[in-house]
């Protein structure tokens, strides 16, 4: 079953490859989305899902398919082949995402799932459908640090060919700071989610403490999720979501997604998965300028972002 999905999810990709392009984006209540995404908006914020689903929420390149993974072990029990069943855009639908036929949307996949459902999306909390929160379904956000979620994205803006081209570094640190890349600001997007959590009761968890003590996270995500699962299983899930393990899982390095979406030779899915990579790109000056603009983007909230661990 699994592989004959992942076939058609890929030969899809395939069919679809003359329509494939790097795609503008149109603003939605202000925030830049892939052009397929904003014509489709309105299915989308209509969405309805079951109280069981459940969201992972991130700003793109800040975790996101690493906590799928993590979730789809916990609900597995640990169980590595039944986690190969499919990959991971199959899995735990991206629900936002539309492309050109026959690839299937978000909403298709998810139309064919039954509930409990593990959701994936890069929606900044405003522009989040709201049946999520009508019927109090749990939710996961994943923030990353700015600096090292604006290289990620970098690196990643130049090998999906699906998004804008990233033009040179230097000018794509200030479309950062301006918002201006798809799925909107980082600033509004980790501010949304932090100043919603307790009220949503959405489970805020930090990039940093992942890579620190993955342990720790792993257990605080079954908590929340109400799962026990043994200590031995807690090890083994550590193990399987390892970069190095992860990066080698074809079910979950994005593999699956050919060449006319991911070119992987320019710059692979999972890159380095590091904490402090942006020390290597930003020089002194561009630190400077981007450090003095966080502090007025982030001056109304205290997140604990860490730069370094």
């Amino acid at each position: 079953m699994s592989e004959e999905k992942q076939i058609s999810y890929r030969e899809a990709i395939q069919k679809a490859s003359a329509s494939i392009t790097r795609f503008p984006l149109i603003p939605v209540r202000g925030v830049p989305l892939m052009s397929y995404i904003a014509n489709n908006w309105d299915s989308i914020w209509a969405f309805r899902p079951d109280p069981s689903d459940l969201l992972i929420a991130t700003y793109p390149k800040a975790g996101t398919t690493w906590t799928q993974e993590i979730v789809d072990l916990l609900l597995h029990n640990g169980d590595a082949e039944a986690c190969k069943r499919a990959p991971t855009p199959v899995r735990s639908p991206f629900l936002e995402i539309c492309s050109p036929p026959p690839i299937p949307s978000g909403l298709d996949l998810l139309k064919e799932m039954g509930p409990p459902r593990v959701i994936k999306t890069h929606l900044p909390f405003q522009l989040v459908p709201p049946g999520f929160w009508e019927n109090k379904c749990k939710a996961i956000y994943v923030a990353r640090n700015a600096k090292d979620n604006l290289v990620s994205y970098y690196y990643f803006d130049c090998m999906n060919l699906t998004q804008p081209e990233p033009g040179p570094w230097e000018g794509y640190i200030h479309k950062f700071m301006r918002g201006e890349l798809s799925w909107g600001s980082w600033y509004d997007h980790v501010k949304g989610y932090w100043v919603e959590r307790e009220k949503r009761n959405i489970l805020y968890l930090f990039y940093e403490d992942m890579k620190e003590n993955p342990r720790r996270e792993v257990e605080r995500i079954m908590r929340y999720l109400d799962l026990s699962v043994s200590d031995e299983v807690i090890n083994r899930i550590v193990e399987l979501t390892s970069f190095k393990n992860m990066k080698e899982n074809p079910m979950a390095n994005y593999s699956c997604i050919p060449t006319p979406v991911f070119d992987q030779s320019i710059s692979p899915f999972m890159r380095k998965g590091e904490v402090g990579d942006w020390t290597n790109h930003f020089t002194p000056e561009q630190s400077k300028i981007f450090d003095e603009d966080y502090e007025q983007q982030m001056k109304e909230v205290n997140i604990p972002f860490r730069t370094l661990i």
